[in-house]
């Protein structure tokens, strides 16, 4: 293998190394987080300047103002913030993303093997999940600077390279040069992060003199413009197919970068020396990562202080960029909170799932409304229409499972994660198992419709009697799971008892009818099925509350338990 062959697939694996070793961090902090995650996510959605902090706080923690993004993106799209909010998070995602530099900047070359032996041996060794987490943290942080340490090893040569040096000069020169290079990088590495710590590496190279940067941090300065423009294209395409104001958050992203590098590229040089004077002094190859990483850090807060006075004029702008128009029609089977693009953000996509969840147990109580009141009018239009939405919680129901079961296959949930989405797909069974005997009811009710044989007013009126007592029960087992206000699982037993007994009194008083000849013989069979599936919905309340009960409901996921 020749020189040039050793450094392009050296660079190529110190930075798989490197971004390996920044997933691999970014899935244990959120670990090691747990449920803290909940809390900062509870965030979120306050008022502007707590917006830029839990945005500054989960970029942090997730290692990638990308991913924050497209978490804001997935929120905003679901409905659960407004653009304002998720606006405000993107200026805090950005200030985040800036402590990555911040760390790399550390001179650690002598200590990488400790930290790597150090996070294996408690990962290896504990049992417990929290600081086995944090052990793999630790050997995730080391494998980082190994790979960092290894594209600055390959990278030497290139230094006493004349060609390769011209090709330098001409980009330091012109520092539009620098951005396209910078935006460039980014767009083909997908992550902001890992290119400018290869730009950290590179600009620690000696040049000639063995004093002085081959790069300098005025020549750095217009890559790492670059570098942030660069990094606005994978919110751009997560905001494809989503709601409009999804695509503003992004477009919103896109001109906090890019109005940044429009203003700081006529001032590189003042800027430099701004840099260069609040930043430790030194050999400039000695404190050139610490400048860059100090230019990220200020160059974001300046914008965010900026923007954030300005958050209604962005929003003016994004809306004017993206007008309102006719939206698309909704495909009621299509989910309408899941978002596949944070999947490796348990917190966030949980929370998600659980509106969800929410959403198909409404889908059900209308479907019971709907029911109970299209009995004695005999409104075959909306019997038909609960019969069609069974089918649509059917779908639902699939799509739901499959994203929970992408998520558990993924391994990035904890253990007490793990725990609650068992017990919410058991939630989900019962709601989509009262959906189905929703519509079986309505199927068994439409039978006579259009026939010559029907129901008696008086079994009819019983039926609403009965589907009444069910709808109460449902709404009390999901106020129980939504708002945590458990009603008393011995009322609940008390109450389907209730149902039952009216049940046994209701096929008795159809039999006597049929023997007097009052109600038709005929539906014997379809009155039986409507009994039936009341009697299996009252099981289904009682089991929802049961899993209340079992210290499961909704407010775990959103974090407003405070727990």
């Amino acid at each position: 293998m020749n020189s040039t062959q050793e450094i392009i697939f050296g660079l190529l694996g110190g930075l798989a190394i490197f971004i390996y070793g920044m997933n691999l961090m970014s899935e244990c902090l959120q670990k090691a987080a747990g449920e803290k995650m909940k809390q900062i996510l509870g965030l979120l959605t306050r008022n502007r300047i707590m917006g830029v902090l839990a945005g500054a706080l989960v970029t942090a923690v997730l290692q990638s103002s990308s991913a924050t993004t497209v978490m804001a993106i997935g929120f905003v799209s679901a409905g659960l913030m407004s653009l304002p909010q998720a606006i405000s998070i993107i200026f805090g995602a950005n200030i985040g993303t800036t402590i990555t530099a911040q760390i790399i900047a550390f001179k650690i070359s002598d200590y990488i093997y400790v930290f790597i032996f150090t996070g294996f041996i408690v990962s290896f060794i504990c049992k417990n999940e929290r600081v086995k987490n944090i052990g793999r943290t630790i050997f995730a942080f080391g494998l980082l600077f190994l790979g960092i340490e290894t594209m600055g090893d390959v990278m030497k040569p290139l230094a006493s390279s004349p060609v390769f040096t011209n090709m330098i000069a001409q980009v330091a020169e012109r520092p539009v040069l620098g951005v396209l290079a910078g935006a460039l990088m980014t767009l083909v590495v997908q992550s902001s992060s890992a290119t400018i710590a290869v730009l950290q590496n590179f600009a620690s190279q000696a040049g000639a003199d063995g004093v002085t940067s081959i790069l300098g941090l005025a020549g750095a300065i217009p890559i790492l413009l670059g570098d942030n423009i660069g990094t606005t294209i994978t919110a751009l395409l997560a905001s494809v197919g989503q709601s409009r104001d999804a695509k503003r958050t992004a477009v919103a992203h896109s001109i906090f970068n890019i109005s940044g590098a429009f203003i700081f590229i006529w001032f590189v040089k003042p800027y430099a020396a701004l840099i260069q004077y609040i930043s430790p002094s030194g050999a400039e190859v000695d404190v050139i990562s610490r400048q860059i990483a100090n230019a990220h850090t200020i160059f974001n807060i300046t914008m965010t202080v900026i923007w954030i006075g300005l958050l209604g004029l962005m929003v003016r702008i994004v809306t004017k960029l993206i007008p309102d128009g006719t939206e698309a029609q909704i495909d009621l089977a299509k989910p309408r909170y899941l978002d596949k693009n944070v999947l490796t953000q348990p917190a966030a996509a949980l929370r998600l799932v659980a509106q969800e969840v929410l959403h198909c147990s409404r889908m059900v109580q209308d479907m019971l409304t709907r029911v109970r009141e299209a009995i004695l009018p005999g409104d075959a239009h909306a019997l038909q229409e609960v019969r069609d939405h069974g089918s649509v919680l059917n779908s639902l129901h699939v799509e739901i499972d499959e994203y929970l079961a992408e998520m558990l296959s993924s391994g990035v949930l904890t253990e007490q994660q793990s725990t609650q989405t068992a017990r919410l797909m058991y939630v989900l069974s019962d709601i989509d198992r009262m959906g189905d005997l929703s519509a079986e009811m309505a199927d068994a009710l439409l039978e006579q419709s259009g026939k010559k044989h029907s129901y008696s007013q008086e079994a009819l009126a019983d039926l609403k009697k009965s589907l009444g007592s069910i709808e109460r029960m449902y709404s009390d087992a999901l106020n129980a799971l939504s708002a945590g206000d458990t009603i008393a699982l011995n009322e609940l037993l008390r109450r389907k008892d209730q149902v039952l007994d009216l049940d046994i009194e209701m096929r008795k008083s159809h039999l006597q009818r049929v023997s007097k000849g009052l109600c038709d013989k005929k539906m014997s069979v379809p009155f039986m099925r409507v009994l039936h599936c009341i009697d299996r919905m009252g099981n289904s309340c009682v089991n929802l509350t049961e899993v209340a009960l079992n210290e499961m409901n909704f407010s775990y996921f959103t974090g407003a338990d405070g727990k």
